[in-house]
């Protein structure tokens, strides 16, 4: 663990006292399971974001930022609360809260949210899901509920004015003890044996059972 770690291990473990931009500049492992919980809002959507997987850059072979900076991946290397947003297999946009200190790759992959404003708008942009527990249940399925595109890619998530901003709400419990599910992450075949994948246990909205 690098020294830029250790000093923030101590102040994501009391994420629920502390601002969010300290929440993200801590581990991705850490800061995954904190996010639960917390609402992302683009425009007039919003939903609670019950799954999540983390990617802890130059020493995760799963990570996109494993090989070091690229055009493409040099976001995740900071600073913290910036989206990252990428096509996956040429279909559908995936978004991830970068996280870790500044200068260390890092970051979330969003995998559910739960809706809870802008349903209609919602349904429109996913006229194929069958239920309201489907719209937000993949990460493909959140971004195309949400409107997130590749125009959001690098947005600062903690700025009032950006079009995509993650917010604690004032009922907001953290998600802990048995309300809170871990397991392997999916749709990876590189170190597919790290309990980095966390979620709302049993929230129907979810992508997949854990």
């Amino acid at each position: 663990m690098s020294a830029a770690f250790d000093r923030h291990d101590t102040r994501t473990s009391e994420a629920s006292t502390q601002d969010l931009d300290s929440l993200l500049a801590g581990r991705a492992s850490i800061v995954a399971r904190l996010l639960l919980g917390l609402t992302l809002t683009v425009g007039e959507r919003s939903g609670r974001i019950v799954e999540v997987e983390a990617y802890e850059g130059t020493d995760d072979p799963a990570s996109h930022a494993s090989r070091g900076p690229t055009p493409r991946t040099g976001i995740m290397f900071g600073p913290p609360g910036r989206l990252y947003v990428y096509l996956s297999y040429g279909v559908h946009w995936c978004a991830n809260i970068v996280c870790h200190p500044d200068g260390v790759a890092g970051a979330v992959l969003l995998r559910a949210v739960e809706p809870l404003a802008g349903v209609d708008e919602m349904w429109a942009d996913r006229p194929s899901a069958k239920r309201e527990r489907d719209l937000g249940s993949g990460p493909g399925k959140l971004c195309a509920a949400l409107g997130i595109t590749s125009d959001h890619n690098g947005v600062d998530l903690l700025d009032e004015r950006a079009p995509v901003r993650l917010w604690r709400p004032a009922d907001h419990r953290p998600v802990d003890g048995g309300d809170l599910a871990v397991g392997p992450r999916v749709g990876i075949s590189k170190a597919v044996d790290r309990p980095w994948r966390f979620g709302v246990a049993d929230n129907p909205h979810l992508s997949r059972p854990f």
